[in-house]
This record gives structure tokens, sequence and C-alpha cells, in this order.
């Protein structure tokens, strides 16, 4: 069970006291920001993808005017993240790339996802071109490199159901990247949780850097979402029963199932109250606000 609480982040508020596994609606930077230092074993998440979706609210993540503004409000939320993550544990962050818009101010919507139409989608980034991959996932993970973190390991996930393309000029993108950043050089690593069959289903080896995962739509969801499969590595390496992983861009709340079925705590973080409403309904959440008795928060 968890509690959704909904935050404000004009206000001057206290920290907030953790207390089992918990939903908090607001801004992503705003809210990690008033978590206790070094409370956090572990963070998963998926932030949005530049210039691919309106999620048609204010403080959105995705829409900024230019590539470097996008990168570096990430990288603000990431410091946070940072700061509460505590000193032995591991942050898995998946992020997409794109390809320049060309300029072209609008993107069409398609027949099978409606909600990728556009009215407005950000200009070609000064010194790219016309056609070019964005190169997002690396841009994003050196900035953070850059900033403090230990950049550990690069992770394709390959898609086997990767959705077609229609272009013939390169190969159909079928992969994404999860990037495994750590807070100090030793960390909480559980290898022997993830170890896989070898190739002659003989024996075992240490888990490899290319997951061979199906993306898996949840039906309730008008977005992407995490496949659980993708998750449960994160967890199992990083964690132990009990510990808190947080998500604070928790979207249809699948971070939250893994951690409910693995016996964790989750924080999850989302501004659109509609994906609050979703995620609740999926977790059955407890609905709430500042100064539910529970959660402390007032």
């Amino acid at each position: 069970m968890s509690f959704i609480v909904n935050e404000t982040a004009n206000e001057t508020l206290p920290e907030i006291n953790l207390i089992g596994s918990m939903i908090l609606r607001g801004d992503a930077y705003h809210i990690v920001s008033r978590l206790p230092k070094e409370s956090v074993q572990c963070v998963i998440t998926s932030p949005p993808y530049w210039g691919l979706r309106d999620y048609k609210i204010d403080g959105q993540i995705g829409l900024e005017g230019t590539l470097s503004q996008f990168i570096n409000r990430l990288v603000a939320v990431f410091r946070e993240v940072h700061r509460i993550l505590k000193i032995n544990g591991t942050f898995w962050l998946n992020i997409g790339d794109g390809y320049t818009s060309g300029n072209r101010g609008w993107r069409a919507p398609d027949k099978k996802n409606p909600a990728r139409a556009m009215s407005v989608r950000p200009d070609t980034p000064e010194g790219l071109k016309p056609k070019d991959l964005l190169g997002i996932p690396w841009r994003l993970a050196l900035a953070l490199q850059q900033d403090g973190w230990y950049l550990r390991s690069d992770i394709v996930w390959n898609k086997p159901n990767a959705m077609p393309e229609s272009v013939k000029d390169r190969p159909t993108r079928s992969h994404e990247y999860v990037f495994l950043f750590t807070k100090s050089e030793n960390y909480y690593y559980d290898y022997t949780a993830v170890l896989e069959s070898t190739d002659d289903g003989k024996g075992k080896r240490n888990k490899r850097s290319v997951w061979d995962i199906n993306t898996e739509p949840y039906k309730d969801a008008h977005f992407a979402t995490f496949p659980p499969k993708l998750i449960e590595p994160c967890i199992l390496a990083g964690t132990k029963k009990g510990d808190y992983v947080l998500d604070p861009f928790f979207g249809s709340g699948t971070v939250g199932v893994v951690c409910e079925r693995m016996k964790r705590n989750y924080i999850g973080i989302e501004l659109h109250p509609e994906y609050v409403a979703l995620a609740a309904k999926r977790l059955g959440s407890k609905n709430g606000n500042r100064r539910d008795k529970n959660v402390d928060c007032p």
C-alpha cells in the first residue's frame, strides 16, 4: 500500500519523512530536494525523452527550447538524486534517442499511436544537421559523469519486438541504453543475484551488458512504459528486501509494481495528475494530501 501526497513547489516545506512506499505528486526537482540525505538505496528511472511527446502540463520536461537546456535540467534533478542516494547506492538510467526535426515544428499523428502527434517540436540544435541522430543518451551520460557521478556501465536494451520504421536509408532502431551510475567507487552490487545461463545452458556467468527484453505496453497508459523485466535485474543487483527504490519520473508506476512484488519500498514522483491516478489504481494506493496523518508531510 502506498500513499499519494500532493506537493507544492512554491512553498517552503519541511523534509519528507519516509514511512513506507509512497507516490508524491509534483515536480521531480523540488520533491527530491526535500527527501532525506542518503536515504535511498537505488534509483531506477526513465525521464521523458526530448522533443518526442507533449504531455500537456506546465513544468514538463522534454519540450525545452534547446537540447542543452534539456540536458542541464536533468543534470540538476539528478544532482539532487546524488544527494539523497546512499553512499553505496546505484542509479540506473534509461534514456532514448531521437533525430533532429529539421526545424519542422510539428509531427503528424500515427494511426497506431495518435499520442505521437505534436503541435510543437524543438528546432534542430545548433551544430547539428537535418536527419542527424541527436546522441542524447551519451550527451546526458557524459554530462552526469562530469557532474560527479561514476559511470560504471552502458547497458544496451535490445528490443526483439521493436516497432518497424518506414525509413530506407538507415537500420531500424531497436535498442535503447540503460546506464549504471554510482556515487562512489565501492557500492552494493549483488552480481550473484543476476547471474545468467551460459550459452550451452550448463552453467552460469556474470550478467552481460546486452539485455534482450521485449517491450510491454500497459493497456491503460498512452505512453511508453518500462517493461518489468528491464527493472528486475536492477533491483536484484542493487538492493535487498526492505530497501528504498526511487523513481523520480514514475509514470504509470511500473517500478512500484516490481518493488511490491520483490518486497522493496518505493518512492514514485510524478508531475501529471492523470498518471498519478493511473499508478495509484495500478498499485492500490490510498489517496492523501500533505496533511495526511499517515504521511507526516505537513
